[in-house]
């Protein structure tokens, strides 16, 4: 058994939709957990006024009955309050002749207009970024809250917080002997970050962005605690779960890198500071002190905890627009404008969430399958039983 999952929906059109296969049958499910996260999505100092018109919550359509999952296809929608405001404009009948909205000529650099309209052959750039918009990812919000409470049932649990946005740094990150409950009051700080003093400059810095029309990128850091050893493989590329989260964390708009433990400061290290050296306590088992492996190794989680990080850029749409083309007529003009956040790192950290989430619950349906949570369950209790065998004996 797998995990899969499909959203569609346009930024201002009617709804958002998500359909999730591969979840087993009996995992206790209600619309506050799918809720809580889409609500922290819309956190964080910068945000557009797009989040004062939405207040997203989910309606469960299928695959739940009674607060238990079917192990039929799960089924989500979000709808998007701004659509009565774009009716006409997103309007899924007539005959295309008919449309009074001004079409978008003008593309964003940095945005996926440009490629997007040569790709699918359209004159009108919003048939391309109602799509392409980061508006899709409260779905994908909404499909990872399903992971995570999957993941609760085997003790995992996923967080996320800011390390930085511009040119402010936070001095705090994720360490060995760290838990989540270290991470829990993330949410709290208006840029989602565990180091105040950072925290007070990075509000400031996105103020001083928004008086200029500038917009700002920056790096979040996902960690997952209680994660057994073993998910993953390292038969083939495709299975190592090292690419699969960096794929997913690299499919969320605006993320330009990422990267798993210390990543590209180990390029710089000689090897006797690159790894993890392995000790042993008849309490823990297998241990490390340190976790510049990010907790995977060969493809592989370590039991370790999972760390990733990401970075995004700053935003393509500004208020003082960089100069463009106008596809139409060809001249130079400055970049079309749609409503934008000034910064966004804070809500791409909760969608990092949510994608890391997804691949985790992924591997553990792979690994532990079965058609009900009793059998996943069942499979998990004896592999880390198995696990304890394993250990050396005294």
């Amino acid at each position: 058994m797998s995990l899969s999952y499909k959203t569609a929906g346009e930024s201002h059109g009617p709804e958002l939709v998500s359909i999730v296969e591969g979840i087993p049958a009996g995992l206790p499910l209600s619309k506050r957990d799918i809720d809580r996260d889409l609500a922290r999505r819309q956190l964080g100092h910068g945000r557009g006024g797009r989040m004062k018109i939405e207040k997203d919550q989910v309606i469960i359509s299928s695959g739940v009955r009674h607060g238990m999952t079917l192990g039929s296809p799960v089924s989500f929608r979000i709808v998007n309050a701004d659509w009565r405001n774009w009716t006409e404009v997103m309007a899924a009948e007539g005959d295309g002749k008919d449309v009074t909205a001004e079409p978008v000529t003008v593309p964003r650099p940095g945005h996926a207009d440009l490629p997007g309209i040569q790709k699918y052959g359209f004159r009108d750039i919003r048939n391309v970024l109602e799509r392409a918009s980061a508006r899709e990812t409260a779905s994908r919000v909404a499909v990872g809250a399903l992971a995570r409470r999957l993941l609760a049932e085997f003790g995992v649990q996923v967080l996320s917080h800011v390390v930085r946005i511009g040119e402010v740094e936070a001095s705090v990150s994720v360490s060995p002997g760290m838990a989540a409950e270290d991470l829990s009051a993330v949410d709290e700080s208006p840029v989602r970050c565990l180091d105040g003093s950072a925290a007070d400059d990075m509000v400031r810095e996105i103020d001083r962005a928004r008086e200029n029309g500038e917009s700002l990128g920056g790096v979040f850091e996902v960690a997952a605690f209680g994660l057994v050893p073993g998910l993953g493989s390292s038969a083939s590329g495709p299975e190592r779960l090292g690419g699969r989260i960096g794929g997913a964390l690299m499919s969320i708009p605006a993320i330009k890198g990422a990267e798993i433990g210390d990543g590209f400061q180990l390029a710089g290290k000689p090897g006797s500071q690159a790894h993890d050296e392995i000790f042993f306590d008849p309490g823990r088992g297998y241990y490390r002190e340190t976790n510049r492996a990010g907790g995977l190794e060969g493809g592989m989680t370590n039991g370790e905890t999972l760390l990733a990080r990401a970075c995004m850029k700053p935003i393509p749409t500004l208020t003082k627009p960089l100069r463009s083309i106008n596809i139409t007529s060809g001249a130079e003009v400055p970049a079309h404008k749609e409503r934008s956040d000034i910064c966004a790192v804070p809500a791409a950290a909760v969608v990092g969430e949510a994608m890391v989430a997804i691949e985790l619950a992924r591997a553990m349906l792979e690994k532990f399958g079965g058609d009900s949570l009793e059998d996943m369950m069942a499979s998990f209790v004896a592999y880390r039983e198995r696990l304890k065998v394993s250990w050396p004996r005294p």
